[in-house]
């Protein structure tokens, strides 16, 4: 019998092959790998790191990565679901990112069982353009639609592979092997467009995202993360290593107990590119991909994620209102942000109390309590203990400060149009999930393994 693999073992084999792609054409990145690997190492060897996931699945961290790319049309987006189903990957989320001024609407594919996170937790963060956010002045919108319409992203064996395996639970490793090769196409840097020079010029002013999107053969990724434990430590790293990284950390406060996801980055390449009637972009080049780093902290529930979103909101305000540009504001950003935060508890008995954060139960010491149904009173005697639930997803506004900064000052002229989750899900061809019922679902199979654990004890 021919040996099989498991979705988890091919989402596997498709994040280090893409990983080993991408360091090829973006140098950079390999470099980036390079100091978060130093950095994580440097602190699982110390005591005291506390992280939403507390260094207990080192070997996690170290191939954690996530991608992003950006699609044009619905049919795509279609078939990228497909693909990435075979490597265990759901639609998680519905992100509009339109309110920043970008085009698309996005989902995050990624594993959501505990079982295949903790196996590898690849995600892709995936855009669809927003064709009604392109001008119709002078039939820009048009010939957006018209180049889209002409383009297939997907090799004809990879979609031949898709058809004969989409139905199976385990592959052949042979035709799973094959697939993946012939995905990698789909995720290339291509320098050559599609385009002639003027039309690329025409899309370029109208957003430079809009560009990126339609002007090449296929999404050519734009970025890939590695996780890093110590932000702070990986942005002054980037600047010793001579990488032009972006002037500040995006997402939340530096936390005892960190929440959610904070994000940096390096700034977008220039890279040369040949236009379709032979000419050379030489001046200006094209921007699209860059390197970033995150540090994922703890999933927040929904009352969690209020707090949050409301001192988010309050810290935007007060940057956008105080004198700080006057000059009569000494306080940095970054201090008015911690300030704001000494609002949202920092310590990991008062966020699950309160019910704030996602958890994992675990049976500590089964002894003859096992009766107890108290679940606060088991974790306050040892008997169970707690780990915060890894963040899986991603912040809106942070991608959008990530993208923004790597795209130019364009970015912020975009109108915010209305979300369009209803035309997303449709291209999609099913719904998204919630992630918060995606935690939700994994906190609770934690507690009912505690209680079969005790009972079995009894």
């Amino acid at each position: 019998m021919a040996p099989t693999i498991s979705k988890d073992e091919t989402r596997a084999l498709f994040a280090s092959a893409l990983s080993e792609m991408y360091r090829r054409e973006v140098p950079q990145y390999g470099t980036l790998l390079e100091l978060v690997s130093d950095i994580n190492n440097r602190n699982s060897n110390s005591n005291g790191v506390s992280t939403g996931d507390p260094l207990q699945n080192q070997p996690r961290i170290e191939v954690e990565r996530h991608g992003a790319i950006r699609l044009g049309k619905p049919e795509e987006l279609s078939t990228m679901r497909r693909l990435f189903a075979i490597m265990g990957m759901h639609p998680v989320g519905y992100y509009d990112l339109t309110v920043a001024g970008l085009p698309v609407h996005a989902t995050s594919f990624r594993p959501i069982s505990h079982a295949s996170l903790s196996a590898n937790p690849f995600r892709v963060f995936t855009s669809l353009l927003r064709l009604d956010m392109v001008s119709e002045e002078g039939g820009l919108r048009s010939t957006a639609q018209e180049i889209l319409s002409q383009r297939q992203i997907f090799t004809p064996r990879c979609l031949a592979l898709l058809n004969e395996l989409e139905s199976e639970e385990s592959y052949p490793r042979q035709k799973a092997e094959e697939l993946l090769q012939e995905a990698l196409e789909t995720f290339r840097w291509h320098k050559s467009t599609t385009v002639d020079k003027e039309t690329y010029q025409a899309l370029q002013a109208a957003h430079p995202l809009v560009a990126d999107v339609v002007c090449f053969r296929g999404p050519h990724i734009n970025h890939l993360t590695p996780r890093v434990v110590d932000i702070e430590a990986a942005q002054i790293e980037m600047q010793k290593r001579g990488l032009n990284a972006k002037d500040h950390i995006e997402g939340p406060p530096v936390m005892k107990w960190p929440i959610l996801l904070r994000q940096t980055s390096f700034l977008a390449l220039e890279e040369q590119i040949t236009f379709s009637d032979g000419t050379h972009q030489a001046d200006g080049k094209h921007k699209a991909r860059f390197g970033e780093i995150e540090q994922r902290g703890m999933a927040l529930t929904p009352k969690g994620r209020r707090l949050y979103d409301e001192l988010m909101g309050r810290f935007h305000h007060s940057c956008n209102n105080s004198g700080r540009q006057t000059g009569s504001d000494p306080r940095s950003s970054d201090d008015i942000l911690r300030e704001i935060f000494e609002e949202f508890p920092d310590d990991l008995e008062a966020l699950r109390r309160d019910e704030l954060a996602y958890f994992r139960y675990h049976v500590q010491t089964p002894r003859a309590i096992s009766n107890n149904r108290d679940l606060s009173a088991l974790v306050k005697a040892g008997t169970v203990q707690v780990e915060p639930i890894t963040y899986e997803d991603f912040l809106p506004i942070s991608a959008a400060g990530i993208f923004c900064s790597n795209l130019g000052s364009l970015c912020a002229n975009t109108k915010a149009a209305n979300s369009d989750r209803t035309a997303f899900e449709r291209a999609l061809g099913c719904t998204v999930q919630s992630e918060f019922e995606v935690y939700e679902t994994i906190q609770k199979e934690s507690i009912e393994e505690c209680w079969e654990i005790l009972k079995s004890t009894s």
